[in-house]
């Protein structure tokens, strides 16, 4: 049995990594969970699951926590406060695998905790690969960790890769499905409410990333990603939109085959995979309705339309803390887009003004990491007037 700890336990991919857990009943043992600030839900979590030690972010909600253990009457675990609880929660010897959840840059710091002490990380967390990347593939090669993705593209590529070996691979083909406005004029941009752009055509996620979704932008992060995860260059890493989000991503080979994962939109899936990597087992998602897929689309994107994969790219060219100033531009321009301050097609305007003004340094330790994530969130913050 191995010993999970589950960082970001109350949001969507953590719910459903224990859903995944009750599945291969016996196969887990849940030692730690760790959340920002819903410890109502953290509570209900500890009641089924037992774990050893909570870590919670707000310090200031660990007394309603103790509560909310009282009144569904459960023995509260050992409790870990702040940041710094979740960090050391994550690298605690007493886990051998940690799925990292949380949500933004705050992931960062306990998903480099957990590898530096060489544990198996399912990383969910898009932010920190995208913020670090290079510094947590580092990481994880020096003290003996393995980081395997959780995002459906990454892990679809992952398991496409075991069809050849590294040197035959030619290029990574990132499947989007184009988001709400795929058919949508630019010249409409401006008029785009919120509601609309929250109006997934086929995946339900946080509001951030369903409006990284509408612009795109959520691919030029995945490209990122793929830069680290599979140690390949930006160059060979396509991005093609796939309306129907049957086909999670595909790998082209030097022979010319591609290898595609196809299954249904379901996060259990990569879970399971990143959970039980490299065994394969019986999962409690269903398999395709071969009888109702509909025919499956491909094209490129219009990246004029759609400006924030280029600027991914470009980010991801010049290395170092672009990146990371990237990301966190990024979540202040979609926050001010929810918050009514700038319009939809403003959100890419203060993304590049953010890259354009910022001067990048190393991106070699996570302080030098979060100093430009700072710098960006206030300059942005400016930029977008909010």
């Amino acid at each position: 049995m191995k010993r999970l700890t589950i960082i970001g336990s109350t949001g969507s991919v953590g719910k459903n990594t224990l859903n995944v857990v009750e599945h291969l009943d016996g196969r887990f043992d849940v030692v730690g969970l760790a959340v920002g600030s819903n410890v109502e839900e953290l509570a209900r979590q500890v009641a089924t699951f037992n774990p050893r030690a909570v870590a919670i972010a707000d310090a200031s909600r660990v007394d309603s926590f103790v509560e909310a253990c009282r009144q569904i009457h459960t023995p509260c675990p050992e409790i870990l406060e702040g940041d710094e609880g979740v960090r050391l929660l994550a690298g605690a010897p007493d886990s051998d695998v940690v799925v990292s959840a949380a949500v933004g840059a705050a992931g960062l710091a306990p998903t480099y905790a957990a590898l530096q002490a060489g544990k198996r990380v399912a990383l969910a967390n898009k932010e920190a690969m995208v913020i670090a990347g290079e510094l947590l593939r580092k990481t994880a090669a020096a003290a003996g960790g393995l980081l395997l993705p959780v995002d459906s593209e990454h892990n679809a590529i992952d398991q496409c890769l075991r069809s050849g070996n590294r040197s035959e691979v030619r290029k990574l083909i990132l499947t989007a499905s184009g988001g709400p406005f795929r058919a949508t004029p630019a010249e409409k941009f401006p008029e785009i409410t919120p509601e609309e752009a929250l109006n997934h055509p086929t995946w339900k996620m946080g509001r951030r990333i369903t409006i990284d979704s509408a612009t795109l932008i959520n691919k030029g992060f995945e490209v990122i990603e793929a830069r680290w995860f599979f140690d390949i260059q930006a160059d060979a890493i396509e991005v093609v939109v796939h309306p129907q989000s049957v086909v999670h991503s595909m790998v082209e080979f030097v022979d010319g085959s591609i290898v595609a994962q196809l299954g249904t939109a379901d996060m259990r899936m990569p879970i399971q995979y990143a959970l039980t990597y490299p065994e394969r087992l019986a999962s409690a998602v269903g398999s395709l309705d071969w009888s109702t897929v509909k025919p499956l689309e491909f094209s490129l994107p219009d990246r004029d339309k759609f400006p924030s994969i280029g600027m991914a790219y470009q980010a991801l060219e010049t290395g170092g803390t672009a990146p990371a100033v990237l990301n966190a531009a990024d979540e202040i321009a979609v926050g001010a887009f929810l918050d009514r301050k700038i319009s939809f097609a403003d959100v890419p305007r203060v993304i590049r003004d953010t890259l354009a003004a910022h001067d990048p340094g190393p991106a070699d330790s996570v302080e030098a990491v979060l100093e430009a994530d700072g710098w960006a969130r206030r300059y942005a913050t400016v930029a977008a007037g909010a």
